[in-house]
């Protein structure tokens, strides 16, 4: 038995000739889970979209799909944007450009989901103020950032994977746009999680009480709400 012990195993896993042991040099999966079940830094993301889905609300801006303003945001979304960086992907209604800000309308959002798109975006500082700026005043920002993670290697081999957060380094970079006393931001992870992301374990892989357990040094996922309000214009 390897240092970690063995693995449940999620019953709808893979499971021909698998290592039950964590002490190996190969991942159980190279796709975050997505081929386990449910990645441990989606159940966070979906974890913290739901505590705030009051939020989700009126004109809404996602990246890429509507799938978190369909899931948090029904009865309150009376408008729902999806941005891409290039034209003609399925689903957009604007093209435009999240680090320079062209293409995304000024002060027109009562609510921005940006979940774990900034390490893709080499000049997060600009894109931070830019996801500020397309918000209307007292709209909000649900955001949320890598921590200890590996490195997406479809996104690097396309746009490229520049970042990994802190929650000191959210809280600067959010501070600069918003102001210090209009953020909110949650660190979440331990070692027992941290490790398991790294090998790709499914969350359903290990029990509520090693999801929910909080070590502040071994942060796997960090997540702010930032409010643009009157002070922080």
């Amino acid at each position: 038995m390897s240092l970690f012990g063995k693995i449940r195993r999620n019953r709808s896993a893979p499971s021909d000739g698998e290592e039950t042991t964590w002490r190996r040099l190969q991942p159980f999966s190279r796709v975050f889970g997505f081929d386990r079940g449910q990645p441990i830094d989606r159940h966070y993301i979906e974890a913290f979209l739901r505590r705030h889905e009051a939020d989700v609300r009126g004109r809404v801006l996602e990246i890429g799909e509507a799938l978190y303003t369909g899931k948090f945001g029904a009865g309150r979304v009376s408008h729902s944007d999806v941005l891409h960086a290039v034209a003609g992907q399925a689903g957009a209604t604007l093209v435009g450009d999240l680090a320079t800000g062209v293409g995304i309308p000024a002060g027109a959002f009562d609510c921005v989901i940006l979940t774990q798109t900034l390490p893709f975006i080499y000049g997060v500082e600009t894109a931070m103020r830019n996801a500020r700026g397309a918000l209307k005043r007292d709209g909000v920002l649900l955001a949320t950032f890598p921590g200890i993670s590996q490195i997406s290697r479809y996104d690097m081999d396309r746009w490229g994977d520049y970042w990994r957060f802190t929650d000191a380094s959210v809280r600067r970079l959010a501070a600069g746009a918003f102001g210090e006393r209009n953020l909110e931001i949650t660190v979440h992870g331990n070692v027992l999680v941290a490790c398991a992301f790294l090998h790709g374990l499914a969350s359903q892989e290990l029990t509520a009480e090693e999801l929910n357990h909080a070590d502040p040094d071994y942060q796997v996922l960090i997540t702010l709400r930032a409010v643009n309000s009157d002070a922080s214009q």
